[in-house]
């Protein structure tokens, strides 16, 4: 595609701002998902500076040549509630978190180590076109309900955790995000063009805060789709909990057994996801037009990947893994430039500390990320068929690899060792390959 900002571009200071926050919103949500979902008292904010750490790190070792965000990984979350399950305290369930996320970190290194001798001519060889990029469009189809389950959600919750605003309600304020983020990235001109997303999120928030006030003041809770509560008990500045400072409490009452426990929760799955990463860096190839598994290199992003998790994870005790939302955000306003990742970086780790701001994010409506969350997804989804463009698709052998890979992906094909799961998109990606050997073998034994 086009790119308005190329990798070593460097955009104004105040364009530089306004694009780092769109970033930061397109990142936002998922990141702070995983601390909530796992629960045991794991900080938000912690998170957010884990992952800017985190991406920092990434950035350092791919020489900044790859333009995405590290964020909080869903795939470790198995792992993370196995290493608090398995734990005799909570301080001793932070430090397990911490040292599992050491454990899949050094998996990466190893592998990273195997690639730097190897080099990546049988990556290719294993997932070429036919097999990888209907594996990318698997990674945004397999988003594709979150997003939609979002659009009729608002942030108001009554007793037992369910939205209260109507899904009508919550439904307009989403399509009215997704509308006007889709005229500004087609019709916009200049800084429009490449912000839509915070002008879809800014409509989108505006039309939310309309129907609450007006919920609020005729006492309709049907209407109210913004939780404004939350400002109440809110502090200017604090300092985040940090995962480190709660496992440091914890490590006399760590053992053997619980440490082997971990180490079981956690590495396996880091070898799943080594898969995803290299789908993710496929698809960021695709959208900048520069195959980063040779320039800077498959080994340094694993590298930059594995070291940033646990960086990011003794800050925020979650694993950090490439972001879909950032490519999407990279692929729709054409900004590849790498000084505004990092640029997203820092304002995570500064905005970690301060409270208004943070809790600003938190009160944007599911519904009203739900309509970014469309287009996002969707843009991964388009650039995974894309790759499949030259790919014959008239002949048998690419055609069932691609079935394979779309209906199983598609279908949430997922399977469990234990602590252990394989996602729709690990076991759609090894089943292709498979495929792909299998066919490829026959095909090559019929032409001799």
């Amino acid at each position: 595609m086009n790119l308005v900002y190329n990798i070593k571009d460097k955009p104004k200071f105040g364009q530089l701002i306004v694009f780092a926050f769109q970033q930061l919103l397109a990142i936002l949500a998922a990141t702070i998902a995983v601390p909530s979902i796992v629960g045991n008292g794991m900080s938000q904010s912690a998170a957010l500076f884990g992952a800017g750490i985190g991406t920092i790190v990434y950035l350092l070792f791919t020489k900044f040549n790859s333009p995405v965000f590290l964020g909080s990984s869903f795939a470790f979350l198995g792992s993370m509630f196995a290493a608090f399950g398995g734990a005799v305290s909570a301080e001793a369930g932070y430090a397990g978190i911490v040292l599992g996320a050491v454990f899949a970190g050094l998996v990466y290194v190893l592998i990273a180590v195997i690639v730097k001798v190897a080099g990546v001519a049988w990556i290719d060889k294993l997932m070429p076109a036919v097999v990888i990029g209907p594996t990318v469009a698997i990674i945004g189809l397999s988003l594709a309900g979150n997003a939609v389950g979002d659009l009729t959600v608002g942030k108001v919750l009554d007793a037992d955790g369910a939205s209260v605003a109507s899904p009508y309600v919550a439904l307009i304020c989403g399509l009215v995000t997704l509308f006007v983020v889709m005229i500004c990235s087609v019709f916009g001109k200049k800084m429009a063009k490449l912000i839509p997303f915070i002008i879809g999120i800014l409509a989108g928030y505006a039309v939310a805060t309309i129907f609450t006030v007006i919920g609020i003041k005729t006492g309709n809770t049907a209407l109210q789709v913004i939780d404004f509560s939350v400002f109440n008990n809110m502090k200017i500045f604090s300092i985040p909990d940090f995962s480190f400072l709660m496992a440091a409490k914890g490590l006399s009452a760590i053992d053997g057994k619980y440490i082997a426990t971990v180490a079981v929760a956690y590495v396996p799955v880091a070898f799943v996801v080594f898969a995803e990463h290299i789908a993710d860096h496929k698809n960021l190839s695709s959208v900048i037009g520069k195959d980063l598994l040779k320039e800077p290199g498959l080994h340094r992003t694993l590298l930059g990947d594995g070291i940033g998790s646990m960086a990011g994870a003794i800050f925020g005790g979650c694993p950090n893994t490439t972001y879909g939302e950032s490519v999407g955000c990279v692929a729709i306003t054409g900004n590849a430039s790498v000084i505004t990742i990092l640029t997203t970086a820092i304002m995570a780790i500064i905005i970690s500390f301060f409270g208004p701001f943070v809790t600003f994010l938190s009160t944007i409506p599911n519904c009203v990320m739900g309509g970014v969350c469309v287009t996002l997804y969707g843009f991964i989804a388009v650039s995974g068929l894309k790759m499949i463009q030259n790919v014959d698709l008239g002949e048998n052998r690419n055609l069932f690899v691609v079935a394979v890979i779309l209906i199983c992906g598609i279908g949430g094909l997922t399977l469990s060792f234990g602590q252990v799961k394989l996602t729709s998109v690990a076991c759609a990606l090894i089943l292709g390959i498979i495929t792909n050997l299998i066919l490829g073998k026959s095909e090559s034994k019929k032409a001799k």
